[in-house]
């Protein structure tokens, strides 16, 4: 018989049919077996009655085996109907099961009720967590903002591309990179997609990458990892920052739409509450939010103070977001445009939703020889960034662009503790998909 999936079983009332999946649960009632299946489309529960044909394999299933169950889909008499859950109106009277492939016992409790591990232990067995279906919830939402960025970003004109992950010289300087053996020379493993954007922008005018980036930063926080999903943007013929800015803050809004709208249910389910963005986000100058908070103004933001600018942006104006401009020049890389009027600050931006940055961007330098100018101070060799330098040799139009991280945008949505619930398979100090004190 063709298989049925799961989440079409509403229409099948009164029907024998075929689904295949995992058991999630299973429940010995003495003469009767109750379970739990599910397939990438949802859950069902099934009955093995007495007479079942069916009952003497029921009674050896056990959770986490892969089944194939034929049986007929009834109407539950109404006392019994659940309107919360999937097909909590229908139970499926198992006639038949075919075991596809058995499992062992398992480490720990697997059942929604049950399931609540320490984040190591959770990371250590992400083989199996991934089937949980608080862990699938996460990563559904972060598909939907990957998916989201994508169609905002062509709805806008905007060019994909794929960047190398591995690069002769690194776009932001400083150590934190991982060198790399590249056959008998040196490479390094990519920061950002930053200057392969730039060159693309040159010739297709509005440009993205969805890249995994990598940062050597020798730091254990819950908001950091070593490799990370980047949504970068880069787009020519600006006027100044502001024009980044909007767009950035469209995108923003279209991938919170899009969440709201495509993962209704997940968000339920993790008890998570989507940040607020009201009409016009509010925006402050590095100045003028070090003044806000009575701090020294020739400083930078650090962590504390990011968390308690957007409680005090939230009280006042109800926006959960805040887009911070105007940093020390000397403090960001080579590429980003010092104000005209001010050149020992930039026109570069972070958005801060939540006590945590978001997003970065700004405007870029165009000019060539102004680049060069920056490239011999910030003590860049030009060798190695030549194929970059060389689109702006030849004519580049004033532009900018913006990056942030999915796993950041994910935690901050859900409200995770940290960064490493967001991520399927882990990459920090300490973790190779297992840890590292372990041997691999």
């Amino acid at each position: 018989m063709q298989r049925t999936l799961i989440g079409d079983l509403g229409q099948q009332i009164g029907q024998e049919v075929t689904i295949k999946g995992w058991v999630s649960v299973r429940r010995d009632q003495g003469k009767m077996v109750f379970f739990d299946f599910r397939d990438r489309t949802g859950t069902v529960q099934g009955v093995a009655l007495p007479a079942s044909p069916a009952i003497e394999v029921a009674k050896e299933t056990r959770n986490e085996y892969v089944v194939a169950v034929t049986g007929k889909v009834n109407e539950r008499p109404e006392k019994n109907k659940n309107a919360k859950v999937q097909n909590g109106d229908i139970e499926l009277e198992i006639t038949g099961i075919d075991i596809l492939s058995k499992a062992e016992a398992l480490p720990f409790d697997m059942s929604a009720d049950g399931y609540n591990l320490e984040l190591p232990t959770e990371l250590d067995h992400r083989a199996l967590t991934l089937r949980h279906p608080r862990v699938q919830a996460i990563f559904k939402v972060q598909a939907t903002i990957i998916d989201s960025f994508r169609e905002f970003m062509k709805q806008e004109g905007f060019f994909e591309f794929q960047a190398p992950a591995i690069v002769p010289a690194t776009a932001e300087g400083g150590a934190e990179v991982f060198e790399v053996k590249y056959f008998d020379k040196k490479a390094f493993l990519s920061q950002s997609p930053q200057l392969y954007k730039q060159i693309v922008m040159t010739a297709f005018e509005r440009v993205f990458s969805v890249n995994k980036v990598f940062r050597a930063e020798p730091s254990v926080t819950t908001r950091h990892l070593t490799e990370v999903v980047s949504l970068d943007a880069e787009m020519a013929f600006i006027d100044s920052w502001r024009d980044v800015r909007d767009m950035s803050e469209a995108c923003v809004r279209y991938i919170l739409e899009q969440v709201a709208e495509k993962n209704a249910k997940e968000l339920e389910l993790l008890g998570a509450t989507m940040p607020s963005m009201i009409a016009e986000t509010p925006t402050l100058s590095l100045t003028e939010a070090l003044e806000k908070l009575g701090a020294p103004a020739d400083k930078d933001l650090n962590p504390e103070q990011e968390r308690r600018l957007c409680e005090m942006i939230k009280e006042e104006t109800g926006s959960d977001f805040v887009y911070v401009y105007g940093y020390p020049t000397k403090q960001k890389p080579f590429y980003v445009y010092p104000n005209p009027e001010n050149p020992e600050f930039n026109e570069g931006m972070d958005l801060l939703c939540r006590g945590v940055e978001w997003l970065s961007g700004g405007r870029r330098i165009n000019d060539y020889t102004q680049l060069m100018e920056h490239v011999e101070q910030w003590g860049m060799d030009p060798k190695k960034i030549e194929m970059f330098l060389e689109a702006f040799r030849y004519g580049a139009p004033p532009e900018g662009g913006f990056a942030f991280g999915a796993e950041r945008m994910t935690m901050q949505i859900l409200g995770l503790k940290n960064i490493r619930e967001a991520t399927m398979f882990v990459r920090d100090m300490n973790r190779i998909d297992q840890s590292l004190s372990e041997e691999i």
